[in-house]
């Protein structure tokens, strides 16, 4: 009998988290590397959307679709139980703040915001960052128990490591993007004279750490330079940076002129969005694996792109940087691309050639592979 591996998805609640799962599952064939069953716990909309697979078995305990609280003492309790009852070889956590104790198991990490020397720093005296510092605490302790360690970027490897220490075992496996991205091509046509606008699109969620009030500011500049540039903004938010960036529309565009605040976008609605646009604009400080940066690479747009954490890692030299909190950085790097189409057409399709090392189907083998070895059958 082959390999059973357990992936507890209780966790997986953000666009990412839930992209990797369906990844990995729909684009890899985990029996070729030796496993004969996968057994994922998760709360049941997400199991509604995973592929039906002979070697697939879905679990929906009830406390999954309850309080945090309830799902956490499930996780701690009740997930080794069920994780031997099942007869699972190696337990595969999928987000590092798991307090489940299944030996051996492999913890992925996600998250980057708690271990970003300066970034906790945004967030004052507040609430906000006493459960950065307690995240920090579980996750160092989760990945310090687990026999291997998934990071998405070297980046994030080495400056975790600096707080866990050393860590047994770890490797580095890359999300992959989605074909919709990867299968679609940059279709909006560049202005040809100055009455239609330059579209600039940035997609993320509204953060301390995202900076879209500097990016508005930075398209401010560029109009008072004579450019005719407009700026998309997609992603939900709320809290100090919404009310920073609302401050910063009212100052640069108090007539509504120039930017465009969409909210929340669906995923399966972000390729065409892109797809629109003449321009990128990925401004953030701090991530561990930019997704929507990797998304924009692979549609093929010219990026000017924030000059920090794993961001010159994966878009190398496919793109223009700028120091993502100052607004004539910005504006600077933005200018370069507009004024010189040469290196605006050839930054493009470098960054759609890098795009195409994040497979989901490269993901999953690296990551069936990695449980194998840990396990102890590689």
């Amino acid at each position: 009998m082959g390999l059973v591996v357990g992936i507890d998805a209780s966790r997986n609640r953000s666009g990412g988290a839930k992209a990797h799962l369906l990844g990995i599952l729909k684009d890899g064939n985990p029996v070729s590397h030796g496993i004969s069953a996968v057994h994922v716990w998760s709360y049941r909309t997400l199991l509604d959307s995973l592929p039906d697979q002979p070697w697939l078995i879905k679990h929906n305990p009830p406390a999954l679709e309850q309080s945090l609280l309830r799902q956490i003492c499930w996780q701690f309790w009740r997930l080794p139980h069920e994780a031997r009852s099942n007869g699972c070889t190696i337990l595969l956590n999928t987000d590092a703040g798991s307090v489940c104790r299944f030996r051996p198991a492999v913890t992925m990490s996600r998250d980057m915001l708690s271990y970003e020397p300066g970034e906790i720093s945004r967030f004052g005296f507040s609430r906000a960052r006493l459960r950065l510092v307690l995240l920090r605490v579980i996750q160092s302790n989760s990945m310090r128990f687990a026999d291997g360690v998934i990071f998405l970027t070297e980046y994030a490897a080495k400056v975790i490591q600096r707080t866990t220490g050393t860590l047994r075992r770890t490797t580095v496996i890359p999300h992959g993007v989605g074909k919709a991205f990867s299968q679609r091509k940059a279709e909006a046509p560049w202005p040809a004279d100055h009455a239609k606008p330059i579209r600039c699109v940035y997609v993320s969620n509204a953060s301390m750490y995202k900076h879209q009030w500097v990016v508005v500011e930075a398209i401010g500049h560029l109009r008072s330079r004579g450019y005719n540039v407009e700026l998309t903004l997609a992603g939900g938010g709320s809290g100090r940076a919404m009310r920073k960036l609302e401050r910063e529309i009212a100052r640069s565009d108090a007539q509504g002129a120039f930017v465009r605040w969409l909210g929340f976008v669906r995923h399966d609605d972000l390729p065409a969005l892109l797809a629109d646009a003449n321009l990128f604009v990925f401004a953030s400080s701090c991530e561990n694996m930019p997704n929507t940066l990797v998304e924009a690479m692979a549609i093929g747009l010219p990026i000017a792109c924030s000059d920090r954490g794993p961001m010159p890692e994966v878009l190398r030299d496919g793109g223009v940087y700028f120091d993502p909190e100052n607004a004539t950085s910005i504006a600077d790097a933005l200018e370069n691309l507009i004024r010189d189409s040469e290196l605006r057409l050839s930054k493009a399709a470098r960054a759609k050639h890098l795009a195409t090392q994040y497979s989901w189907a490269r993901c999953a083998t690296e990551t069936w592979s990695f449980l194998k070895t840990v396990a102890g059958r590689g």
